[in-house]
Parts: C-alpha cells; sequence; structure tokens
C-alpha cells in the first residue's frame, strides 16, 4: 500500500507530507483547494506524462515521493520480473523529479530510472479511477479491454496475438510484391538502370580510402620529394661522402679499436654497430620511398576522375563505396524477387490462408473464454449496481463476430464487445453510451473496479470524485461500497460527498490559503472533532452551526456502526 508521499512544488502545493494508512482514506476540501493535486502527483510518481506547468511558479523544479510497503506477493512477483526489487524491509521507494526547463529524473530504490519503467510498475502498485475514466465507458472499444481483464485471458491472447502478427505480416509481404502491371514494370525498369549503373562502375570496397589515400600522395609528390631528398643527403652525405650513416660506422669501428685495450667499452661498442646498421636500413627505406613515388600528372588526373565518379554515385546510393555495393545487392534482391513474384505470391498465399485458420482457431479459443467471464461478470456487475441502489438495472456484455462465416481478424481478436444496461423496468438494454446518466456511469464505474480488483493483488485503489452525478441514498451505498472495497486494502477517494467522507477510516482537509499574494495549499489529517467540522461544512457551508454540528456526528456514529459489521476482508 501507499505509506506516504512527500509532495514539493507541485501546483499550489508548496511542501506537504501525507500518511495514509490501511483503509478508507478521504480528501476532503472546497472546490478549488487542490484535492485532486493529490491525485496527479500520485500518477505523476507512478510515470504519468507531465509538463513544467506541474511546478509550482517561481521554483526551480517540483518532486514526488512514494514509500509503498506491505505489498501483496503478486505484486512483487510482478515487480522482480521488472528488475525492480524491494528494500530488505519490504518497502519500495519511487522519486520523481520534474524541473522547470522541462528535464527531470526517476528513482526506484535509490537507482536511476525512466518514466517507462515507472509506467510498467504502476499497475502492480496502484490502480487509478480519475474522474474522467467513468466516460471512459461511453466508448465501446474500451469494454473489451475491462472484459479481458476480468477473465484473465492472457495466455489466451498472448497465443492468439502472436498468431496474427505472423499471419499480417504475410499479408504485408502480398501486398507488396502484388503492384499493378505498369508500376511494376516501372519499378523493374529503375532496378535495371540502377544495376547496370553500378555495376559499369565496377566499384571495389575499400578503393575510395585507397584512391584518396594516393591523390593525396601524389598532389603533394613536390614536397615529398623534396624531404626525402634532404633527409638522404643528410643520412649519405654528397658524392665525398660524411653522412651520418658514414660517421656512425666510423665512430662503432674506433670504439671497437678502444674496446680491444678496455673491456669496459665492449658493449658501447656493441650498441654503436647496431645503430650503425639500423640507420643503414632506415636510410635505404627513405630512398626507396623516393624512389617508389613515381608522380605521375597522368595517374593524379585519372585517379581524380574516379574520385569523381565514386562521389556522383555516392549522392544517389549512399555515402561510401561500401554503401553503395549495398545498395546494388538490395536492388539485385528486389528484382530477383520481382521477377519471380507471381510465384512468391502464390506461396505467401497458401501460408496465409494456413496461418489464417491457425489465427482464427485460437482466436475461437479466446472467444470461448470472454464469453464464459462474460456471463460471471454481468452476475457480478448485476449484483453489486443492486447494492448501488440501481436494483432493477439489468447489465448484460454482447459478443458479436462480424462476418461470421470468414470472420476479420483483429489485434484483439474477432470479438466486439458491447456493454448493455437497463436501468427501468420493462426497457430492453441498449447500449451503455447511449442511456446512461453521469451518476449511472460512476456506479458502474465503481462496480466494475470492484470486481476487477479482487485476486489482482493491487492493495491500493484511488478514486477521484467517483460521487460525481450521485446524492441521497445512492450516495450512502456508494459510501458503504468504498468502506467495503477498503477492507484489507487501501483506498483513497477525492469526494465531495458527507456520505463518503464520513465512511472515512482517515480524513485528511485539503485547504488553499494565500500568503503574500501567493496561494498555497495545506493537508491536515483531521481529528474527531475536525472531522466533524468538515462534514458539517460539506453539508451546510458557511451556515453551519449546532444543527450541522450534531448531523455531522450521528453520520459519523451510523458510519462507524456500519464499518463494525464488516469482516476484515468481505468486499
Amino acid at each position: 500500500m501507499l505509506s506516504t508521499l512527500h509532495i514539493e512544488n507541485i501546483a499550489v502545493v508548496e511542501s506537504a507530507d501525507i500518511a495514509f494508512d490501511e483503509g478508507l482514506n478521504v480528501l476532503t476540501g472546497e472546490t478549488g483547494a487542490g484535492k485532486s493535486i493529490v491525485v496527479d502527483a500520485i500518477g505523476a510518481v507512478l510515470g504519468a506524462r507531465t509538463s513544467r506547468g506541474l511546478v509550482r511558479t517561481g521554483a526551480s523544479r517540483a518532486s514526488v515521493t512514494a514509500l509503498f510497503c506491505d505489498l501483496s506477493p503478486q505484486s512483487l512477483a510482478a515487480l522482480d520480473a521488472l528488475g525492480l526489487a524491494p528494500d530488505e524491509d519490504g518497502c519500495l521507494l519511487i522519486q520523481r523529479e520534474i524541473a522547470a526547463d522541462g528535464r527531470g529524473s526517476c528513482r526506484v530504490g535509490g537507482r536511476p530510472a525512466t518514466a517507462a519503467i515507472l509506467r510498467s510498475a504502476a499497475p502492480y502498485l496502484i490502480h487509478i479511477h480519475g474522474q474522467h475514466d467513468s466516460q471512459q465507458l461511453l466508448d465501446d472499444a474500451t469494454h473489451i479491454r475491462y472484459l479481458d481483464a476480468f477473465a484473465r485471458s492472457e495466455e489466451a491472447r498472448t497465443a492468439y496475438r502472436e498468431a496474427y502478427t505472423a499471419h499480417q505480416k504475410t499479408l504485408r509481404e502480398i501486398a507488396q510484391l502484388s503492384l499493378d502491371d505498369a508500376e511494376k514494370t516501372r519499378r523493374m525498369d529503375m532496378l535495371r538502370y540502377q544495376i547496370a549503373q553500378l555495376e559499369r562502375a565496377d566499384l571495389r570496397e575499400g578503393e575510395d580510402d585507397e584512391l584518396e589515400a594516393r591523390r593525396r600522395l601524389l598532389a603533394n609528390a613536390e614536397h615529398i620529394t623534396q624531404a626525402v631528398g634532404e633527409a638522404t643527403e643528410a643520412l649519405y652525405g654528397e658524392e665525398d661522402g660524411g653522412g651520418a650513416v658514414a660517421a656512425v660506422f666510423q665512430a662503432a669501428r674506433a670504439v671497437e679499436r678502444a674496446a680491444r685495450y678496455d673491456e669496459g667499452l665492449a658493449a658501447q661498442a656493441a650498441e654503436l654497430s647496431d645503430l650503425a646498421y639500423r640507420l643503414e636500413d632506415a636510410a635505404r627505406e627513405v630512398m626507396a620511398v623516393g624512389d617508389g613515388l613515381g608522380y605521375s600528372q597522368r595517374e593524379l588526373d585519372e585517379i581524380q576522375a574516379r574520385l569523381e565518379v565514386i562521389s556522383r554515385l555516392s549522392k544517389r546510393y549512399g555515402g561510401t563505396v561500401a554503401d553503395m555495393l549495398a545498395y546494388l545487392e538490395k536492388c539485385r534482391a528486389e528484382l530477383d524477387q520481382m521477377e519471380y513474384a507471381n510465384d512468391r505470391i502464390a506461396h505467401l498465399e497458401t501460408l496465409a490462408a494456413k496461418q489464417y485458420a491457425a489465427a482464427l482457431s485460437l482466436a475461437k479459443t479466446l472467444s470461448a473464454v470472454r464469453t464464459a467471464a462474460a456471463r460471471e461478470l454481468e452476475t457480478r456487475i448485476r449484483a453489486e449496481l443492486a447494492y448501488l441502489d440501481m436494483p432493477r438495472a439489468r447489465f448484460e456484455i454482447r459478443l458479436t463476430q462480424p462476418g461470421e462465416e470468414s470472420p476479420a481478424l483483429a489485434p484483439d481478436g474477432i470479438d466486439h464487445v458491447t456493454f448493455y444496461i437497463s436501468v427501468n423496468a420493462g426497457e430492453d438494454p441498449k447500449p451503455l453510451s447511449r442511456v446512461a446518466s453521469g451518476g449511472e456511469l460512476s456506479r458502474v464505474m465503481l462496480a466494475l473496479k470492484n470486481v476487477l480488483a479482487e485476486g489482482d493483488g493491487v492493495r491500493t485503489l484511488v478514486f477521484d470524485e467517483v460521487d460525481t452525478g450521485i446524492s441521497g441514498r445512492a450516495a450512502q451505498k456508494v459510501a458503504r461500497k468504498l468502506a467495503q472495497l477498503s477492507r484489507g486494502r487501501q483506498v483513497l477517494c477525492v469526494t465531495h460527498l458527507t456520505q463518503i467522507a464520513a465512511m472515512a477510516d482517515r480524513q485528511f482537509l485539503i485547504e488553499k490559503a494565500e500568503t503574500a499574494g501567493r496561494a498555497y495549499t495545506k493537508i491536515t489529517p483531521l481529528d474527531p472533532e475536525g472531522r466533524v467540522r468538515e462534514l458539517a461544512r460539506i453539508s451546510a457551508g458557511e451556515a453551519a452551526g449546532e444543527a450541522s454540528f450534531a448531523a455531522a456526528r450521528e453520520l459519523l456514529a451510523e458510519a462507524e456502526a456500519f464499518k463494525q459489521t464488516l469482516s476484515e476482508f468481505s468486499h
């Protein structure tokens, strides 16, 4: 669960530390005080996309730190697979910093991480139901995602997706080969022209580097010849001798004579003799460079012309000779493929038919899994909605397969999943997107979240204003459902309703004040009397008096009595 949350310079929150606990944690406060900023901060520390606009005006950076403890075995196993092991005490510390210049950093357990890693870990730490999530139910395309989550269909979906991907790859290759005749002729003519041009050039790998080195040598032949001449003269002297080679040989012979009388000079004599021979070898090599230079203006012109040809080709086919040769092989392969395209297409079409049959079989297996899960989920959702003051609601999950004889394969299979609902007696169910009000959508989403949360190992659920569009008796039922949901779990809820606030095990007041012309948000855990005052404010506003306080105390007592009836792990 989320043990502590530290927020610094996020929007109007300069600095806040919140210690959450197991059970129902409720955040209340005036509209605009910053309640949803807490949810935004939790989202940010779990890798949600952020912008520099989140940083408090005047601050150079913002940061959020979250400490997660008492993680379930399922969550620990999933995190371990991501390489995110908790500390020795079983807790996982996540930090995220957002700089005012747009840069940022993330750390998990003190080690650098990326926002993508945080997003990968998030589903195993917290489930967040934001203010706009209910609206997603209006999009039929999302319904299959909820059904699959309940069906735990990962194995069947993975097997199908692999077969579907292979089939799509084959279809793409067929499409690439199935050009119309005119386009195919134009493409083949272009390939033949490019192949002929590159083959005429008779390129050899590495020749561009070799030619450039020779060109550089010939272009500087005069300087090289002059330098080699000076070196040769110094080493060999002029016609009458006197060069360095002769001088060192003369010195070696002189020391050798002296060594006959002084053995201590033997080593120096040998060293000088060796030096003389090595110097003579070096002198020969220098002379050979000069002799082999063979400067020819004709050769230089030919090299320049060859390099120009390579340069022109490189602008069309690649930067180096190696690149152009690789492109030549690619053109040959493509031309060969097109010349034998009909045979290849026939082979691929046979393969595609086999792949379609295999994928369709797996899609039907997946569909059977979904169908069975849909009937169970319908029953569960109906029970949840009845509890949430929608006793006459008829909830159905319909699976259709467009083109049933030869269903079209899609990334999620062959099923189109739509939630249907009827909220009034005597009315046939219609698509949820066409008949549900805001309050009904909120309760359907709460029912889904409650059912889907069972068994997934995630012990923290966040609801940001799940009370949208509900009041009175329905609000009381939602409050009780949240209390049930929080037994053995941790639920964080942002609300405007006294019924939900009264049911809290721990309540926080979000207040916004102004100091020296700056807005500041303060987050305060409330004691029992503080809760009474806050509930009275929610129900009566500034006019709250003794009657409001008495009503708040009664509401808290009723909530406490209800919570006493809950077993520790009932949902």
